[in-house]
C-alpha cells in the first residue's frame, strides 16, 4: 500500500511544482521536461528489465542445478541456526534459507549482477510458504530491509568509478564503506526485529553477531595492511573467484549425483526469462514516478532547504554538496551513480576531495530501496508491502548518516 502512496505523491508533487514554476516563474520548459522524463524513465525501466533477462536466465538455471544437487539445502543447514531465528517463519530445511544466504553473499562481495537473480529466487521461495499471496510476509520484509541496507565487503563498482576518475588511492574509501553499510544493515535488522517481536538477545543470534563483527574487523585489519594496488586487485578478484567457485561446485554436485545438468539448467533458465518479463510493469511504474519527480526540480528544492537549515543552526555544511547522492540513492541506482560520477569527474571536486570521497562512501553504504521493493515484490505479485519501504528507508538513513560521520572522521 505504501508504494501506492509514494507513487501518487511523486506524480502529484511533480505536477504541483511544475504548475508553480509555469504560472509564477514563466518556466515554459518545465512540463516538456517532465513529459520527456516520463518517456525516458519508461524506456529505462524496460531496458533494466531487458538487461536483467540474461543474468536471470543464467542464474536461475545455475540455481536449479544447485537445488537438484542438494547444494542449496546444504547451505541452508549451515546457516539455519542463525537464519531460523532471524526468519522464524521459514522452516529450517526450506531452500529459501540457502537462496537468502547466496543473495547476501553476492551482495557482500559486490557482485550485483548475481545478487539480483539470487534475491528474486529467494523471494520466490518465500512466496511458496506465504499464506497471503498478495501481502508481504514477515521473512520477506526482513529480507528486503537487509537488502536495501546493502552490506558490502567488496565495493567493486565504486572502486572502479574512482579508478576511472583518476583517484590517487581508489580504495581509500573501503573501510568507511564497510563500516557504514554494516551500520545500515544493523539498523534495518533492529527495526524489523522489533516490529516482528524477534528476540535479538537470543544466545545463538548474539554469538553469530559477535562472529560477523569479528569477521568484519578482521577484513578491515587485512585490507589496512595491504598496499592500495594489492587492495584493488584482491577486491576485484576474490568476489568473482568465489562466485565462479559456487557455479563449479553446483555443477560438480550435479555430476556426482548423475543428473542431466544441461536439461536442469534449461528448465531453470526458462523460469528466469518469464520472471524478467513479469517485472517490467513494476519497474516502469516506479521509475516513471521517480523520473518525473527528478525532472520537476523537487530534489534541488529539497537540497536547498537542507542547506538553509544546517547553515542557520551553525552545522558545518561541507557535506551539503553530496546530499543529492543521499536523496537519489533510495530512488535510483543509475541516477545516484551518475551523480557520483559527475562529482568524481568534476574539476570543482574530483575523486580525492572531501565531497568526492564522502559521496563514494554514501553510494556504497546503501541500496535503492524503491527499486528493490518494486523489483522483488513485483516478481512474485505482492501488492501490500506493509512496512517494507519504511524499514528500508530507515536503513538507508542510518547508512547515510554513518557515511557522513565516517567521512568527517577519515577525510576531513
Amino acid at each position: 500500500m505504501i508504494l501506492n502512496y509514494v507513487w501518487v505523491l511523486f506524480i502529484l508533487a511533480a505536477f504541483v511544482i511544475g504548475l508553480v514554476r509555469l504560472v509564477f516563474f514563466g518556466d515554459t520548459e518545465i512540463f516538456p521536461a517532465m513529459v520527456n522524463g516520463t518517456f525516458s524513465s519508461a524506456k529505462t525501466g524496460f531496458e533494466v528489465a531487458l538487461g536483467l533477462t540474461g543474468a536471470l536466465t543464467m542464474w536461475m538455471g545455475i540455481l536449479r542445478i544447485g537445488e537438484k544437487a542438494g547444494a542449496i539445502r546444504f547451505l541452508g543447514r549451515i546457516i539455519s541456526p542463525f537464519f531460523s531465528r532471524l526468519f522464524p517463519a521459514i522452516p529450517k530445511d526450506h531452500p529459501a534459507l540457502g537462496h537468502i544466504m547466496l543473495n547476501f553473499s553476492a551482495n557482500m562481495l559486490g557482485i550485483g549482477n548475481a545478487a539480483t537473480p539470487l534475491g528474486l529466487q529467494a523471494m520466490k521461495s518465500m512466496q511458496e510458504i506465504n499464506t497471503e499471496k498478495e501481502t508481504a510476509s514477515n521473512p520477506m520484509i526482513m529480507f528486503l530491509a537487509l537488502n536495501t541496507a546493502g552490506f558490502t565487503l567488496v565495493p567493486v563498482s565504486i572502486l572502479a568509478l574512482r579508478a576511472q576518475a583518476g583517484a590517487a588511492d581508489p580504495s581509500c574509501v573501503f573501510i568507511p564503506i564497510m563500516i557504514a553499510s554494516f551500520f545500515a544493515s544493523f539498523a534495518g535488522m533492529i527495526v524489523v526485529a522489533i516490529r516482528q517481536k524477534i528476540n535479538l538477545f537470543d544466545k545463538v543470534l548474539l554469538a553469530w553477531f559477535a562472529g560477523i563483527t569479528a569477521f568484519v574487523a578482521g577484513m578491515i585489519a587485512l585490507f589496512l595492511n595491504m598496499s592500495p594496488e594489492k587492495r584493488a586487485v584482491v577486491s576485484n578478484v576474490e568476489g568473482n573467484f568465489i562466485l565462479f567457485a559456487v557455479i563449479a561446485l553446483f555443477v560438480t554436485g550435479g555430476v556426482i549425483k548423475k543428473l542431466n545438468v544441461f536439461s536442469i539448467f534449461i528448465d531453470g533458465a526458462k523460469e528466469g526469462f518469464s520472471t524478467a518479463v513479469r517485472i517490467i510493469p513494476y519497474l516502469v511504474a516506479m521509475l516513471v514516478a521517480i523520473g518525473v519527480f527528478r525532472s520537476c526540480g523537487a530534489l534541488d528544492y529539497l537540497l536547498a532547504g537542507f542547506a538553509w537549515c544546517f547553515h542557520h543552526i551553525g552545522v558545518n555544511t561541507d557535506f551539503i554538496p553530496g546530499l543529492p547522492v543521499a536523496f537519489m540513492k533510495p530512488l535510483s541506482g543509475s541516477g545516484s551513480q551518475s551523480l557520483v560520477a559527475d562529482i568524481l569527474n568534476n574539476k570543482m571536486y574530483g575523486p580525492d576531495s572531501f565531497v568526492g570521497k564522502m559521496t563514494s562512501v554514501m553510494y556504497a553504504s546503501g541500496d535503492t530501496t524503491f527499486y528493490i521493493v518494486a523489483l522483488y515484490f513485483g516478481a512474485v505479485g505482492i501488492q501490500k508491502t506493509r512496512y517494507s519501504v519504511t524499514a528500508g528507508l530507515i536503513a538507508d538513513a542510518a547508512g547515510i548518516v554513518a557515511a557522513i560521520v565516517l567521512s568527517y572522521l577519515f577525510f576531513h
